[in-house]
């Protein structure tokens, strides 16, 4: 099997901590869970964690074509709102707004949302199964 064709794979344990918290374990790192019933304050829930998967795979996704497109910039923020529909369960839309901070001409900007949107795992992933769409922005 060539590299190229060679898929990369994820592990992440998850475990009940107490009736309020999990904890989930992949690599060094953990992370709390929100996993009360009655909702936690204190850590993120199923549909935040999906969100902020989101918004890490847009960020990583920046941070991977940069250096391609030798996009500059000195920040990135991900905004995200996700609204969740009852019967059947499951996230119904999610709206992001990326904001840069950069200098970069307005058509280099839309090239960098082409590509998160193009290459992103996560991406792809949720926009299979759920109204996904956003913009971005110049800070300021």
């Amino acid at each position: 099997m060539s590299p190229l064709s060679q898929k990369m794979t994820f592990d992440v344990r998850s475990e009940r901590v107490d009736m309020t918290i999990s904890k989930s374990y992949c690599k060094n790192a953990e992370i709390r869970i929100d996993t009360d019933p009655t909702g936690s304050p204190d850590a993120f829930n199923p549909a935040e964690l999906l969100l902020a998967a989101l918004s890490a795979c847009m960020i990583k996704g920046v941070e991977r074509i940069s250096p391609i497109l030798d996009f500059k910039f000195d920040g990135i923020e991900v905004r995200l709102h996700g609204v969740r529909q009852d019967i059947p369960p499951r996230m119904e839309s999610i709206r992001y707004e990326v904001i840069v901070d950069t200098k970069e001409a307005d058509h280099r900007l839309e090239l960098l949302h082409k590509n998160i949107k193009q290459f992103g795992t996560v991406y792809n992933t949720v926009l299979a199964g759920t109204d996904l769409s956003g913009t971005i922005r110049r800070k300021g």
